[in-house]
């Protein structure tokens, strides 16, 4: 028997974690929605097509090659 109240405390811990991440959405969601498009820092997470920084440094196609 001991070992079921092992996996309950499991499922509480794991439910728990669920709905903070959840939480944590749905603030972020919020947030987005009253920064509003014209805000700084807005632009990247709704147009991912905007020009990214490139890499520094060489960077191999293939790792083999090295």
């Amino acid at each position: 028997m001991a070992g079921r109240a092992q996996q309950s405390f499991k499922k509480r811990q794991k439910e728990q974690q669920r709905k903070e991440k959840q939480q944590m959405k749905f603030a972020k969601r919020l947030q987005r929605k009253h920064e509003g498009p014209g805000e700084p820092g807005s632009d990247l997470m709704e147009n991912p097509d905007l020009e990214q920084p490139e890499p520094e440094g060489p960077v191999a196609e293939d790792p083999a090659q090295l």
